[in-house]
């Protein structure tokens, strides 16, 4: 992940969570339109999944300049939860709903370059949570 992949996540992210509330229901009904399983994890209150998702997403984009030191959070939360951290199918469906989400909160300005820079930055985080090398690409 480059420093310019960087500036165009925290960009466009801002951008994003500027309609935090449609952006986080367009994620959770992509995700679970392609993993119907997942859903019990995210618990019942949609409101609260909404805020949780649009929070973890938000200080973690903040935090990609500073990756090497979100590395051990982001390794922990996969220690945490092992059967999510090693299953590559989820990975593959969330960076899917990701992206498609992405895709319809900013419309025109998810560009190419905005696209690639979200796919290496989430494989960047996906490699670490895994604990190991070759994150799923999204397509």
């Amino acid at each position: 992940m480059t420093t310019d992949d960087v500036e165009l996540v925290q960009r466009s992210w801002d951008k994003a969570e500027f309609v935090k509330d449609v952006t986080a229901e367009l994620f959770f009904s992509r995700l679970f339109q392609l993993a119907p399983g997942l859903q019990p994890l995210f618990g019942t209150d949609a409101r609260e999944r909404e805020r949780r998702f649009t929070q973890f997403v938000g200080s973690t984009v903040r935090s990609l300049d500073r990756v090497e030191a979100l590395r051990p959070a982001v390794r922990e939360l996969g220690a945490r939860h092992p059967d999510l951290a090693a299953n590559e199918e989820m990975h593959a469906n969330v960076a899917a709903a990701l992206l498609w989400t992405l895709h319809k909160s900013l419309r025109r300005e998810f560009t190419p370059e905005v696209r690639g820079a979200w796919i290496n930055a989430y494989s960047t985080l996906s490699e670490a949570m895994r604990g190991a090398g070759g994150a799923p690409r999204a397509a």
